[in-house]
């Protein structure tokens, strides 16, 4: 039974856009989510959700403010614990200008509404932050 593991991720945010990666491993391969990854010994959630940004993207953010947790587990097809998660998500300011190049574990990046977020494969977790932060915009 594997034990619960920190990972932070963190939303870069433009106007009614929000930066995401297309992973290329598990757990959420293939599928769209904000920058992040498994924390480093002595690294703090918010230290981890900096560094993987810059790691997946290339951006240099800071300010970083804590906006959601989950508690992630995944399960294999038998119903068996795979993996367990402890995920914090951030939001950070980052430059306007800054460029963004998939690096690392992301295969693709861009920035995407609400409806498109809607369309895309994507966790739970990142449709229900992109809803909060950009649903009030939809109003």
């Amino acid at each position: 039974m594997p034990l619960p593991q920190a990972a932070s991720s963190a939303i870069v945010r433009r106007a009614d856009r929000v930066l995401l990666v297309r992973r290329i491993n598990p757990p959420s391969q293939d599928m769209f989510a904000f920058p992040g990854g498994r924390g480093e010994p002595g690294e703090s959630p918010d230290e981890t959700a900096l560094r993987e940004l810059e790691e997946e993207t290339g951006i240099v953010a800071r300010h970083p403010q804590l906006f959601a947790t989950y508690d992630l587990p995944g399960y294999d097809a038998d119903g068996h614990l795979t993996s367990h998660f402890f995920l914090s998500v951030y939001t950070v300011e980052a430059d306007s200008n800054a460029v963004v190049v998939a690096a690392d574990d992301a295969a693709e990046a861009g920035w995407y509404t609400l409806d498109e977020i809607r369309g895309l494969p994507a966790p739970e977790s990142v449709v229900e932050c992109a809803e909060r932060l950009l649903g009030q915009l939809q109003c």
